[in-house]
């Protein structure tokens, strides 16, 4: 193929022989697997990090979910909860003078936000009770569900119960915490959950202790104790936040971990990554990117995405284009959000590449998917995220998702999202102290 010049909005995108690529350092193959009815390998158990400060981190649904219903969601399903997300994070920025989430007079936690793909098991109380519960880098306050609870619900564990916890007190009024929150609370400090009809009480602030491992025990922990909770987050116990704001567990455990934490999320629900509190795993091979802060969310964290290479060419996308409204990397997002021209010219590089493939219909956001039915092997071009001082080569889970390229654009004033699905296989460093975020490729499978 000639070079050939895409017309994509107002600018032009020059590729060269963007459908001979076949093999070499700027493509990569993999082998398809058809036999759904054989299990696929799982291993079900940290791959890398100190056993003191890190967590088995596992796909809710995959094989190594504590949960009883490990049946794996459709695409479908995938894309329709990635998109409460999605709405959910960016209707919390559009408030510009929104607080950080626990900040205000009382924390508001989304009913379904959609996320909350990738659980860990810690311990609460005195004797410790295990409690399951999601990682999240979008949300601040950790809660849990506790005794007594309002409405039947199911969850894997027992629910915590904090009249059989020694270490257990719900944080009163008068308390130094309750007043950072403003709260005109009687007795507790309190916090709501908003349903889609309206906000609801559903618990109180408390102190107690949060086991991590055997070595690693935190008290006094600082969470919500949740009572009404319908509907929210199914069998999980919970979540644990790890945003950047002063109730977060980062937060919380600044002077023992020196404000960083790491994760690493593995490319298949049948692998297990980790959670770690403290230095990464192997810090000399950790690149890192600056870490910004946007005043109007300043619980998330923003860096600056500059560029995107297809095939080892750099798309011809000015570095504005992302930093006009800025990019998050979240962890509970599933598909990269790019803003709409970056993505047009994504997409048609893309495109170019795979044009030897035939192409499968769309799956809502996903645009660009291909039918690989009678292929045993793919080729399928290196795709690089671009941040200041740092190129991010992704694996091939981080490129295509159930046959499409696992990408999708966005128009209007909001921010972009790096997903989970481009993490993959990294372990992702934010430095909270430093001010930066730092990648570890292949640090789990």
């Amino acid at each position: 193929m000639a070079s050939a010049a895409l017309l994509i909005g107002s600018s032009v995108l020059f590729l060269s022989h963007c459908s001979s690529l076949a093999s070499g350092e700027d493509a990569q193959s993999y082998h398809v697997v058809r036999n759904h009815n054989s299990s696929p390998e799982v291993v079900c158990s940290s791959s890398k990090g100190s056993n003191a400060t890190a967590l088995p981190l596992v796909h809710r649904h995959g094989p190594c979910s504590p949960f009883d219903d490990k049946k794996l969601l459709s695409l479908e399903e995938i894309l329709l909860k990635d998109q409460l997300r999605v709405n959910y994070l960016r209707r919390s920025a559009l408030k510009p003078s929104a607080k950080p989430q626990v900040d205000d007079s009382k924390a508001s936690i989304p009913a379904e936000y959609g996320g909350g793909g990738y659980v860990i098991t810690v311990g609460y109380g005195t004797p410790s009770q295990e409690q399951t519960v999601i990682m999240d880098t979008g949300s601040d306050l950790s809660w849990i569900k506790c005794k007594p609870r309002n409405v039947c619900y199911s969850q894997k564990e027992p629910i915590f119960d904090p009249s059989q916890s020694s270490s257990y007190a719900a944080i009163p009024c008068n308390s130094s915490d309750c007043s950072q929150l403003r709260s005109s609370c009687s007795s507790s400090c309190t916090y709501v959950i908003h349903y889609g009809s309206g906000p609801k009480r559903s618990g109180v602030y408390s102190y107690d202790r949060l086991t991590l491992s055997p070595n690693d025990v935190i008290e006094p922990f600082l969470f919500g104790c949740g009572t009404d909770n319908e509907r929210l987050f199914l069998n999980a116990a919970g979540l644990v936040g790890l945003g950047r704001g002063k109730r977060s567990l980062v937060s919380q455990t600044s002077q023992v971990y020196q404000s960083v934490f790491s994760y690493c999320l593995p490319s298949t629900p049948s692998s297990t990554g980790f959670l770690k509190l403290g230095e990464p795993g192997d810090a000399s091979n950790t690149v890192y990117t600056r870490m910004q802060t946007s005043s109007n969310h300043p619980s998330f964290y923003f860096l600056d995405l500059i560029g995107i290479s297809v095939g080892g060419q750099q798309l011809d996308i000015s570095p504005s284009v992302f930093s006009s409204r800025g990019t998050i990397i979240d962890s509970g997002t599933t598909i990269t959000r790019l803003p709409a021209s970056a993505y047009g010219a994504l997409r048609s590089a893309f495109r170019c590449y795979m044009s030897q493939y035939p192409a499968a219909p769309p799956t809502r956001v996903l645009d660009t998917c291909y039918d690989f039915s009678g292929y045993e092997t793919i080729t399928v071009p290196k795709v690089a995220l671009l941040f200041d001082g740092v190129t991010m080569d992704l694996d091939i889970s981080g490129i295509l998702m159930h046959g499409c390229l696992a990408f999708t654009g966005y128009k209007g004033g909001r921010f972009g999202i790096i997903g989970n699905v481009q993490q993959q296989t990294f372990e992702v460093v934010y430095d909270l102290g430093n001010e930066r975020i730092g990648f570890v490729p292949q640090a789990c499978s």
